[in-house]
């Protein structure tokens, strides 16, 4: 390691003075220095409704020109779609996030592991529709089925939010084992 410069080295004074690590920059500002793009990806992952530039600024933790600028590079992308001109908002593509998640599926599993999770979830799945003796979760009354079932609408809750869970998962496994024209995947690699 090189000897740092005079002028970086600490005088015997200094050296004998307890540091002020209040007047130190946070760990926070100095990671977030160098992670604009990051700070506005998490901003637009965070949307759940349109918003405006300077919410997403907000957001952020930066400028609204700063927002400006890599919304529209998010849109160019497909991570974000512009919903308004005036004022400006701005929602994140669900599309685009689905899109990555099968990417990622593909790319971290073979297909005879996306068959094997594929099965496991069906399984699954006809598990939830056996218990609840319908073959959606949107058929299932909460509080009648509590009652009926002398269960908590808590745990009726958890079950048919897991079931949801389940279908959401099946489709993005099919998506993943499918291919670009929708046929079906039949390498090993």
């Amino acid at each position: 390691m090189e000897e740092p410069r005079d002028d970086l080295k600490a005088t015997p004074h200094e050296r004998g003075e307890k540091p002020d690590f209040d007047a130190l920059t946070s760990p926070e500002d100095v990671v977030r220095g160098e992670r604009t793009r990051d700070d506005f990806f998490d901003a637009v992952l965070a949307l759940n409704r349109p918003t405006p530039v300077d919410e997403v600024a907000d957001l952020a933790g930066h400028g609204v020109d700063a927002a400006r600028e890599y919304l529209k590079w998010f849109e160019r992308m497909g991570i974000a779609t512009r919903v308004t001109t005036s004022p400006a908002t701005y929602e994140r593509n669900d599309e685009f996030l689905r899109w990555r998640r099968v990417q990622t599926l593909r790319n971290q599993y073979t297909s005879n592991e996306l068959l094997g999770f594929l099965e496991d979830e069906t399984e699954r799945e006809q598990s939830y529709a056996a218990e609840f003796g319908v073959e959606s979760p949107e058929e299932v009354s909460l509080s009648q089925f509590a009652a009926e079932s002398d269960r908590s609408l808590e745990a009726v809750w958890d079950d048919i939010s897991m079931w949801k869970t389940t279908q959401r998962r099946i489709t993005l496994l099919e998506q993943a084992l499918s291919g670009s024209d929708g046929s079906v995947e039949r390498s090993t690699a």
